[in-house]
């Protein structure tokens, strides 16, 4: 039995970027929701903003992990 080590260390490299890409931006759609709601409770016009950036961060996470889903189906 022969181990790709170049290909598992690849494997790996690749798994652990997206890992921390993926929580990084879901935890950049945690912090638009506090700005959003520091922002709406002051007044200003910034709520729309950090709601909408907020949205898009947590678009992209269920993207990339229905992606991810896709690959591991077909």
């Amino acid at each position: 039995m022969n181990i790709d080590w170049a290909a598992l260390g690849s494997v790996f490299g690749v798994s652990l970027v997206v890992t921390v890409a993926l929580v990084g931006l879901f935890t950049l759609g945690i912090v638009g929701l506090s700005k959003q709601e520091r922002a709406s409770a002051q007044g200003g016009g910034s709520a729309v903003l950090a709601r909408t950036g907020a949205y898009a961060c947590f678009a992209l996470c269920a993207a990339a992990v229905s992606y991810g889903i896709y690959l591991i189906v077909v």
